[in-house]
């Protein structure tokens, strides 16, 4: 495992998006110290969230690299300081560290769209099915692994019930429907807890069936995490051994966003999906 004192993910993006700036400047690391009155080690750090910066240093940078989004250089100050001890921090040690990152990057988040192909969505999954999910990991978890995954997960999912939940919406094709982790009984709740999710204001659930024949291949699961500016969108990849990976390049987040429009475009209404779910658990 990481030390604790390695950046967060959120660190770490603050630290990419100066190295953007200051690129789009057209000023090299050093060029940008002397300007600032540092040294290029300095600049270093703090691009690669190394070293924390308080707000006004922010601003001095956005400054000097000629940014004259507000609203941007706003959002990255509130990004700067230490790192947030939220309660993802106890997992430091227990779960990969991507996962760590996930939970910290859905918490900030201003919206999350979804779209899966085998797996219900993490944030959707009840308890038994996300189990039985780990227990069919391969190689197989020990017991104590599948329990701080299992915690973790359900601690994640907090933030669809907060006072002030980011909009969520998630494109389920319906292999994910069929898969039958757990059982015809872990299933059948699983599928009523979609139903239930479903009716919660500020959350839409949309199928996919079997024989669209519009439907993009996008490769991987991912997750479209919206932050308070376009800019600091992020796309969350599960990779085949577990692990996640996180893009944020304009052009990646174009590919995405254009994937996530396509699929819609050939999903369910809400409405229809509910009655495609209730069909579904009839013939379990």
């Amino acid at each position: 495992m990481p030390p604790t004192n390695s950046p967060t993910l959120r660190q770490r993006r603050l630290g990419a998006e100066l190295r953007k700036l200051r690129q789009r400047a057209g000023l090299t690391a050093t060029g940008a110290a002397e300007l600032l009155g540092v040294n290029q080690a300095r600049v270093s750090m703090i691009e690669t969230g190394r070293t924390p910066i308080s707000s006004d240093w922010l601003r001095a940078m956005a400054g000097v690299y000629d940014c004259n989004d507000e609203k941007l250089v706003d959002t990255l100050a509130t990004m700067t300081g230490r790192r947030t001890r939220g309660w993802w921090e106890e997992y430091r040690e227990h779960v990969p560290v991507a996962l760590v990152d996930l939970a910290e990057l859905e918490h900030h988040a201003s919206g999350i769209r979804v779209a899966v192909v085998i797996h219900i969505p993490a944030l959707l999954q009840t308890t038994d099915h996300a189990r039985a999910l780990f227990q069919s990991a391969a190689p197989p978890m020990r017991q104590y692994e599948i329990e701080h995954r299992l915690t973790h997960r359900m601690k994640r999912q907090g933030i669809l019930h907060r006072e002030d939940p980011p909009p969520y919406a998630a494109i389920i094709h319906e292999a994910a429907l069929r898969m039958g982790f757990g059982g015809p009984v872990v299933t059948r709740g699983q599928l009523k807890h979609l139903i239930d999710m479903s009716e919660l204001p500020h959350l839409t659930i949309r199928v996919i069936p079997f024989g669209t024949d519009r439907f993009p291949a996008t490769g991987p699961t991912f997750d479209y995490v919206e932050g308070p500016v376009p800019q600091l969108d992020t796309v969350q990849l599960d990779s085949h051994h577990g692990a996640c990976e996180f893009l944020d390049a304009e052009a990646q987040l174009h590919k995405y966003r254009a994937a996530l429009e396509r699929m819609e475009s050939c999903a369910l209404s809400p409405a229809e999906t509910r009655d495609f779910i209730h069909h579904r658990i009839q013939n379990l």
